[in-house]
């Protein structure tokens, strides 16, 4: 096992010169134009059966947002798709399905953004403004394939024989080779119906984007089917526009009816079979798949404290019960699982205490400490994996009968992968950025090669954290100094920058973009404060399971003794100045720092926080916090809605007006109980924006609103603290 070090830079910054003030003063627009330095990254990687090949979307530079398709062979790369040569440099035509699932995934390119091979992986389809499009892995160019109309998520047949489409939310086939024509499976019987995409709730909470599954004879598919009639609607309008219409998307709010969602069994020719399942008692769709032991599914009970994986039959769509997982607060989902070797094994995760488990075929091959994180792929009977053996790092490990666990991955980072015919392309960020080797047979593949490029920009500003464990319960934390600061120099303001919640970490050895705008506001003049506390990942079940019934006290709590913590360690950190700023979840954390905690924090700026948590929707809130009608005092306590005559500190409420995860009612309402209680506050309202603001210009200059109001609204340095 590693063990944390408690206080050391990470390596490639440990002596890092300062940067720059002109470096430091353009990073903001460097920021935006990468979108968050995501541009030029390898990602979506599938392996050839064989390991020769690994087919990759990449997009042109750091700074192109056009995503291009790519084949890495014998150290080599060969590019098979490029959007600029199929369909110009026009602007891109999206479906509006396409838009959501994108949405979803907070996917800001272009291009080709996402694609699905056959099994021999010598077939790959994707989509280009919604045109159906396919390349041969092995030679020839690219060539359009006919669609009945604007594709969405497009994959081909096990065989390569046939492609698979959405298109009017109803599920298309054709062959790949054009001929016969093709055919409607699944026809939308209305408005609110759908079939082979997945609901709002699966693919923003559950971590399912996908809504149909071929069969290994490419004979057979099974499709979901979406039911959103019973769901409540919600309008979105575009104030800075009001010619225009409102957009009405349906949203579950927490305590509200869910989508109606079914599976169906239906073959190539349009014959179909529903599954049946107690839909009364589990009425999640959280998984599903085909292997070569049928079709299966995960489903999990409104409550979520019970999960079932059910074997389908293919014949009758009758399901039978083959593992059930049951928690008293929530059943995690764990990405991968269930799933089963070729053997018939089933993978699923094990909680037990503090360790989350893996096990395959009824017994735990992990041991207690390792924390399994998500479930990467099965060859064989063998299982590759992901897990934490110190929170702040994951690792790529692979299981074998026989062999045991064996971690794949070495260097410090966060660290996934895909692996198959004994190659593992294993991806990551680490200290020094992102990063993705090639390795063949347990080592790395002879030169050339053995990498994939990365064409990120290099941040100006780079991050230099201390990496520490803090308080009574050791949350793990990073400390950012000014590049020129030194010991004893002089007090420094502080800067809490967490999103404290859970399915996300920042406290982490691998550099992200999170890690570069925290160094960046450090370069303004602040020391700055990143602390992972309860409700987080990487911990274990009875670290996340924390927050249980209370989302905001567990973690502001760990945000307090963090920076206490922390200035007890370093005598230059000055409490009598202390901000906190966050998006999203964090923005809900910081707006209710300076609420809550007027003591501790003198200004905050809230980012697309959740004020009410009844606003937000059913799975992810009813984790946490159950049924509304049932645990009303949970949501009281976790929202801050109804607390707003707290406020006697520096406010800044910053919100997209076009968010369709948290609506910006959440900050309006909250803003109108700040102004009926007489507490002065700011409102930023972003025109156009969603719950990732996407324009350039406004991701640039939003730092730098952030800064001002901050630096503007800590108290002067020989004030001390504010009187509440």
């Amino acid at each position: 096992m590693h063990h944390p070090t408690h206080h050391r830079p990470d390596d490639p910054t440990e002596h890092a010169a300062p940067t720059p003030a002109a470096d430091s003063d353009a990073f903001p627009e460097q920021f935006a134009r990468t979108r968050r330095f995501s541009l030029g990254v390898p990602r979506q990687f599938t392996v050839s059966p064989d390991g020769r090949r690994v087919l990759f979307v990449r997009t042109g530079s750091g700074r192109d947002p056009v995503g291009r398709l790519w084949q890495y062979q014998d150290g080599r790369e060969h590019l098979l798709a490029d959007p600029a040569r199929l369909v110009g440099p026009g602007p891109e035509d999206v479906p509006e399905e396409e838009r959501l699932r994108r949405e979803r995934a907070r996917d800001r390119s272009t291009g080709v953004t996402g694609y699905a091979a056959d099994a021999a992986a010598r077939v790959v389809v994707f989509a280009l403004s919604g045109a159906l499009w396919a390349v041969r892995t092995d030679g020839g160019a690219p060539f359009p394939v006919p669609a009945a109309g604007p594709a969405v998520d497009p994959r081909p047949s096990p065989d390569g024989r046939y492609v698979a489409y959405v298109s009017g939310r109803g599920l298309h086939v054709t062959r790949l080779d054009g001929s016969g024509g093709g055919r409607q499976l699944a026809r939308a019987e209305g408005p609110d119906v759908s079939y082979g995409l997945a609901e709002f709730v699966a693919a923003e909470s559950m971590g399912r984007s996908r809504g149909y599954w071929w069969a290994p004879d490419s004979r057979r598919l099974l499709v979901a089917r979406v039911d959103t009639s019973p769901v409540a609607r919600r309008h979105l309008s575009d104030p800075a526009d009001p010619s225009r219409p409102p957009r009405v998307i349906r949203y579950p709010s927490a305590g509200t009816a869910n989508a109606e969602v079914t599976a169906h069994l239906v073959t190539v020719d349009g014959d179909r079979t529903e599954v049946a399942w107690d839909r009364a008692a589990y009425e999640y769709l959280t998984a599903a798949g085909w292997d070569a032991h049928g079709p299966y599914l995960a489903v999990q009970s409104r409550d979520q404290r019970v999960l079932r994986t059910l074997a389908v039959d293919p014949a009758t769509g009758a399901t039978a019960l083959r593992h059930e997982r049951t928690d008293p607060a929530w059943v995690e989902l764990v990405p991968g699982t269930p799933a089963r070797t070729a053997a018939g094994a089933l993978v699923v995760p094990e909680d037990d205490g503090g360790t989350r488990h893996l096990a395959v075929g009824g017994r735990r091959v992990t041991p207690a400490g390792l924390q399994l994180r998500e479930v990467l792929g099965i060859e064989g009977e063998r299982v590759l994996f992901t897990a934490s053996e110190e929170p702040e790092e994951t690792h790529v490990w692979r299981y074998a009968p026989g062999a045991g666990c064996r971690r794949l991955s070495s260097d410090p980072g966060v660290w996934t992968g895909t692996g198959r015919g004994g190659t593992t392309v294993l991806t990551g960020r680490t200290p020094h950025g992102p990063e993705t080797r090639v390795v063949r047979d347990g080592a790395p593949a002879p030169q050339p090669g053995g990498a994939i490029a990365s064409l990120a920009e290099e941040p100006l500003v780079t991050p230099r954290p201390l990496h520490l464990s803090l308080g009574e319960r050791q949350v793990r934390a990073q400390l950012h100094f000014p590049s020129g600061h030194r010991p004893g120099a002089g007090k420094l303001p502080v800067l809490l920058d967490p999103y404290g919640g859970p399915g996300t970490q920042l406290a982490v050895r691998g550099r992200g973009w999170t890690g570069c705008v925290s160094q960046w506001f450090a370069e303004q003049g602040f020391a700055v404060l990143v602390a992972d506390g309860r409700g987080t990942p990487g911990r274990g079940p009875a670290w996340e399971k924390a927050v249980h019934g209370d989302q905001l006290w567990p973690a502001l709590e760990d945000q307090v003794d963090a920076v206490r913590a922390a200035a007890a360690r370093f005598g230059d950190l000055d409490l009598s100045r202390v901000a906190i700023r966050g998006w999203s979840f964090g923005g809900f954390l910081a707006a209710a720092a300076v609420l809550h905690r007027p003591d501790v924090f003198h200004a905050a700026v809230a980012g697309a926080p959740p004020t009410d948590q009844r606003l937000y929707d059913t799975h992810w809130k009813e984790r946490f916090l159950g049924h509304p009608e049932e645990h009303p005092e949970h949501y009281a306590r976790s929202s801050l809605a109804g607390h707003g005559a707290l406020l006697r500190r520096p406010l800044m409420l910053v919100h997209g007006l076009a968010d369709d995860n948290v609506a910006v009612a959440h900050t309006l309402r909250f803003s109108a109980e700040l102004l009926a209680a007489g507490r002065p506050h700011t409102v930023l309202p972003l025109p156009g924006a969603t719950h990732l603001p996407a324009d350039d210009a406004v991701n640039a200059n939003l730092l730098r609103v952030q800064r001002d109001f901050l630096r503007d609204a800590l108290p002067a340095p020989q004030d001390g603290p504010v009187g509440p």
